[in-house]
C-alpha cells in the first residue's frame, strides 16, 4: 500500500527546500512537483496574464498578484495574500498533493493558503488561464474525472474580469464581490465595496465600510435601473441572472482586441476602464457614483431625486415634504407624506415615467403576471405601494410589487422605467373629476362655503394648539448664551414638572434646578469649514441621533461632528443627556467631547476622531478580522472592561448605557477602544440596582 505524504511536514520543508533546488516556472500551470519564488511567474497559455510576486512602490511587503502580461504599466488585477503580506522577506507558493496551494515566507511560515483542500482528489494542477482565472483541478477519486476544487474568480480582490461572476451562489453561501484597496500603494482592503443584497429583487450596494452610500437599482432584464448608461454595445455585453441557485452580474468583451477591466477604486468609485495603444495607458470609459442623485436614498421616502432641479428633491405626486422647512434648506433626506391616506378600497395609480425603480430587497416578483395582472395584484393587497414591469425587454413580462416605503428614486430625461404609484382616489385627477352637469352655483356655494368654514376653523384650533405646546416646550429646552468664537459657555437645563424620580432616574433627576457647566463651542461656520460643508465624501456614519462627519480644524486636529437630525428617533432630551453627560466623564476607554455647536435648529457635538472607526467594522468584515490578533482583541476587551466599570463605580454619577454594541465602540490609532454614544444612557442612585424605564432602546 501506498503511504500517503504527511501534509504538516510538506507546509514546512517544501518553502525551504524551494530556496535550494527550485526547478524553473515556464509554463501557464503548477504542479507539487513545481513551485513560484522570487521572480519567477506563470504565465498564461496566450500570454494575457501574469501571476507572481510583486512589492508597491516605497513598501517593504511582498504580495503574490496577477497582471496584465503585455501591457507595459504593471496594472494589478488580482492579490492573494492582500490581508497578510510577506514582511521584509520574499515568498514561495506551493501546491499540496491534497490540493492547497500554500504561500509561505522564506522561514515557511504560511500567509495564505487556497482553501481546506479535498481529500478525494489526485494528480493536483493550478493553471493560470487567459481569462484571468487561477484553477485549481484534480482527479476525482470517485468517478475518475477531473474537477476545479477552488477559483480566483471566486475571490475576487478589487477587480472584476470578464466573465466573472460577481453576486450570491445560495447552495453554499458563497458571496462574491469587490473590494478597494487601502489606496494606490497598499493593495490591503479598503473601505469601499460593491456588494449584492440578494433578498427581494436583488441589487448592488455600494459601501463604505457598512454604510451603504450608492445603489445600482434593480436589473430591469436590459440594464440596471439606476446605470442607464451601463447598456450593452458592439465592445461590451452585460448580463444578469437570477434563478434559485444563484445571482449574479457579469459582463463579456465582445471585440477580443479590447482589454477592459472595472474597479472599485480606492476612492470610491466604480470605473470601468480601456486600454489606449496609442497612448499607452489607461482610459476611463465609465464611473459612477456620478452626482448628489447617486448618494444613496438622497431624496429619502417617496422622495424623487432630479439634478436638473433646485433644489434636486421631489415629492411624488399626491405627496408633500414631511419636513417643509427642512426641504426649503434642501435637505430632503427627510422624504415625503402622503397628502391623503389610501382606504385600500377606491384607490388608484399613477405612472411615473423615466425613473430608477425603488430600492428593491424588500420586493416581491412574479414573473408569470402580465403588467394588467400584476396592477389587479396590487389593488387586492391593501399594503401594496407600488408595481412595475419585472424585464421589460421582448414587450415586458413579470411583475415586481412593493409593500414598504419607496426610496431611492430618481428621474431621468430619456431612460429609466415607468412605477405605478398607488394613491388614495383623491389624488389622482382623472379619478377626482366630477360632472358639470345639472350642478346650480347655490349647489357649489352649499358645498365650498361650509368647507371654507371648516378649514378656517381647524386652522384656528390648531394655530391654538401650537401657540400651547411652545410655550410648554420652551420651558424645557436647553438655553445656551450667544456663541462667540469657541469660549467656554454655560450650559442650563430646566427640570422636567411633575417627573417622578422614584420611576425613572435620568440626568435631569439628578440635578437640582440648574447646573452649569463648562463645554467649548464651535461657530457653525468652523464646523462647516472642517467638514467641507457636511460632505458626502466625509460622512463616516449614522445612527439614531443623526450622521456623523469627520473633519480637520485649522490646527490640524482631527475631529468626528454628530449632528442632530430633527427627524431623528433620539431628539432634544438625548442631546442635552449626551451633552451634560460626557462632559463630566474623563477616562482613557470613553470616547472624548470636544465641544458642541448651536446654530438655529442646528445642534451638534464633537468628538476627538477615531481613525480606525468603530469596532464592528473589524469583527463583522472577513478580511478586516483577520487583523485583530487574540492579543488585541483581549486589549480590546480589558479596555471596555475598564470603561464600563468606571462608568459603574468609579464615576461621579452610577451610568448605564443602555446601548453597549459594537458600532458604539470606537477604535483610535493605537486600536485603544473607547465608548461612545451617551444619547440614550440613565443614571441610577448609589444604591439602586434596577429601574424600569419608560423609554425603548434606541438602534442606531
Amino acid at each position: 500500500m501506498r503511504t500517503r505524504p504527511c501534509p504538516l511536514l510538506l507546509h514546512f520543508l517544501l518553502p525551504l527546500l524551494i530556496f535550494f533546488i527550485s526547478p524553473s516556472i515556464a509554463a501557464d500551470s503548477l504542479t507539487p512537483a513545481t513551485s513560484i519564488a522570487a521572480n519567477q511567474t506563470l504565465v498564461s497559455a496566450g500570454g494575457a496574464y501574469k501571476l507572481g510576486f510583486f512589492t508597491p512602490p516605497g513598501s517593504s511587503n511582498t504580495f503574490l498578484g496577477m497582471w496584465y502580461n503585455n501591457i507595459p504599466v504593471q496594472t494589478v488585477v488580482w492579490v492573494a495574500n492582500r490581508a497578510n503580506p510577506i514582511v521584509n522577506s520574499t515568498g514561495v507558493l506551493t501546491l499540496d498533493p491534497t490540493g492547497v496551494l500554500f504561500l509561505a515566507d522564506r522561514l515557511g511560515n504560511v500567509v495564505w493558503n487556497s482553501s481546506s483542500g479535498s481529500s478525494n482528489i489526485t494528480n493536483p494542477t493550478a493553471q493560470l488561464l487567459d481569462s484571468g482565472n487561477l484553477v485549481l483541478r484534480g482527479e476525482s477519486s470517485s468517478n475518475a474525472t477531473e474537477e476545479i476544487v477552488w477559483q480566483s474568480f471566486d475571490h475576487p480582490t478589487d477587480t472584476l474580469f470578464a466573465g466573472m461572476k460577481l453576486g450570491y451562489k445560495f447552495k453554499t453561501g458563497l458571496n462574491r464581490y469587490i473590494n478597494s484597496w487601502l489606496n494606490t500603494n497598499d493593495p490591503s482592503p479598503g473601505e469601499y465595496s460593491f456588494k449584492m443584497d440578494p433578498r427581494g429583487v436583488p441589487e448592488f450596494y455600494l459601501y463604505q465600510w457598512s454604510t451603504r452610500i450608492y445603489a445600482s437599482g434593480p436589473w430591469n432584464g436590459e440594464e440596471f435601473t439606476g446605470v442607464p448608461d451601463l447598456k450593452s454595445n458592439d465592445m461590451l455585453k452585460f448580463l444578469f441572472v437570477s434563478n434559485p441557485d444563484e445571482a449574479y452580474y457579469t459582463y463579456e468583451i465582445e471585440n477580443s482586441s479590447i482589454i477592459s477591466r472595472f474597479v472599485m477604486n480606492s476612492s470610491g468609485l466604480l470605473q470601468r476602464y480601456v486600454w489606449i495603444n496609442s497612448t499607452q495607458s489607461w482610459s476611463v470609459f465609465w464611473s459612477d457614483p456620478k452626482d448628489d442623485c447617486d448618494d444613496y436614498r438622497a431624496c429619502g421616502p417617496y422622495g424623487v431625486c432630479n439634478v436638473d432641479d433646485s433644489p434636486i428633491c421631489n415629492c411624488l405626486p399626491g405627496f408633500e415634504p414631511r419636513f417643509p422647512q427642512e426641504w426649503n434648506l434642501r435637505d430632503g433626506s427627510g422624504g415625503c407624506v402622503r397628502k391623503t391616506q389610501l382606504s385600500c378600497a377606491g384607490d388608484g395609480f399613477l405612472p411615473y415615467q423615466n425613473v430608477k425603480l425603488p430600492e428593491s430587497t424588500n420586493a416581491t416578483v412574479n414573473m408569470s403576471l402580465s403588467l394588467e395582472e400584476c396592477k389587479q395584484s396590487c389593488l387586492q393587497n391593501c399594503s401594496c405601494k407600488a408595481y412595475a414591469t419585472a424585464n421589460v425587454s421582448g414587450g415586458g413580462s413579470g411583475c415586481i410589487i412593493w409593500t414598504d416605503d419607496l426610496f431611492d428614486m430618481r428621474q431621468f430625461d430619456q431612460f429609466g422605467q415607468n412605477l405605478y404609484v398607488r394613491l388614495a382616489a383623491a389624488d389622482i385627477p382623472n379619478l377626482n373629476a366630477t360632472s358639470s352637469g345639472g350642478d346650480s352655483n347655490n349647489n357649489k356655494l352649499a358645498i365650498i362655503l361650509p368647507t371654507i368654514s371648516g378649514v378656517l376653523l381647524l386652522g384656528a384650533c390648531g394655530f391654538f394648539i401650537w401657540k400651547k405646546k411652545k410655550a410648554k416646550n420652551q420651558s424645557e429646552i436647553v438655553s445656551f448664551p450667544p456663541n462667540v468664537g469657541n469660549r467656554p459657555i454655560s450650559v442650563r437645563v430646566k427640570n422636567q414638572v411633575g417627573k417622578d424620580s422614584t420611576q425613572d432616574h435620568s440626568l435631569e433627576d439628578e440635578t437640582s434646578t440648574h447646573e452649569d457647566l463648562d463645554l467649548p463651542t464651535f461657530d457653525l461656520g468652523v464646523i462647516l469649514d472642517a467638514t467641507d460643508s457636511f460632505a458626502l465624501a466625509n460622512k463616516i456614519g449614522e445612527g439614531g441621533f443623526g450622521p456623523v462627519y469627520m473633519g480637520k480644524l485649522e490646527d490640524g486636529q482631527d475631529i468626528a461632528v454628530k449632528r442632530l437630525s430633527r427627524r431623528s428617533s433620539q431628539g432634544i432630551d438625548e442631546f442635552k443627556n449626551e451633552v451634560k453627560l460626557i462632559a463630566k466623564l474623563q477616562h482613557r476607554n470613553l470616547v472624548r467631547l470636544l465641544g458642541c455647536c448651536i446654530h438655529g435648529e442646528e445642534r451638534m457635538l464633537i468628538y476627538e476622531f477615531m481613525h480606525n472607526r468603530s469596532l464592528n467594522t473589524f469583527i463583522f468584515d472577513e478580511e478586516k478580522r483577520a487583523q485583530l490578533s487574540w492579543e488585541k482583541r483581549f486589549e480590546i476587551i480589558l479596555g471596555i472592561a475598564r470603561g464600563l466599570l468606571y462608568l459603574h463605580q468609579d464615576s461621579r454619577f452610577r451610568i448605564i448605557h443602555r446601548d453597549l454594541k459594537a458600532s458604539n465602540i470606537l477604535l483610535d490609532r493605537e486600536m485603544t477602544p473607547k465608548i461612545s454614544d451617551f444619547g440614550i444612557a440613565r443614571i441610577f442612585g448609589a444604591d439602586q440596582t434596577d429601574a424600569y424605564t419608560r423609554k425603548r432602546l434606541y438602534v442606531s
